[in-house]
């Protein structure tokens, strides 16, 4: 009878800590998200969470400004950025960055528009 009960405190227990697991582990990634989304400066590149890159130009403290293209800036929610570009000079038109040799070698089999294969036919 005894192994019954402790068998019984076991499913019991389970989905508790589970919970409580979960909890946690959102509460952690909401913090690291306010975090980042503070830390934010004007000058950043940054990449959205839609996978558009772009520089900020402004900061408001829901909004963020982003110049996508010369000339062109849009509007976007501080929570759509997802992070912070790890190489500026990645990004198309973007000035090259600082020891850079700007010999840029493309592959012999890349293209620029996606051939037959790559149409699904």
């Amino acid at each position: 009878m005894n192994n019954n009960g402790a068998f019984s405190l076991l499913i019991f227990a389970l989905p508790l800590l589970l919970l409580g697991w979960l909890f946690f582990t959102q509460n952690k990634r909401m913090k690291q998200m306010r975090e980042f989304s503070s830390s934010l400066n004007v000058g950043d590149h940054v990449v959205t969470s839609s996978g558009v890159y772009g520089t900020v130009k402004h900061l408001d403290d829901s909004t963020a400004w982003l110049e996508i293209a010369e000339g062109t800036t849009v509007r976007f929610d501080r929570r759509a950025i997802a992070m912070k570009q790890a190489d500026a000079a990645s990004t198309p038109g973007a000035p090259a960055a600082q020891g850079t040799t700007g010999n840029d070698t493309v592959p012999d089999d890349a293209t620029d528009a996606p051939g037959p294969q790559q149409n699904g036919q």
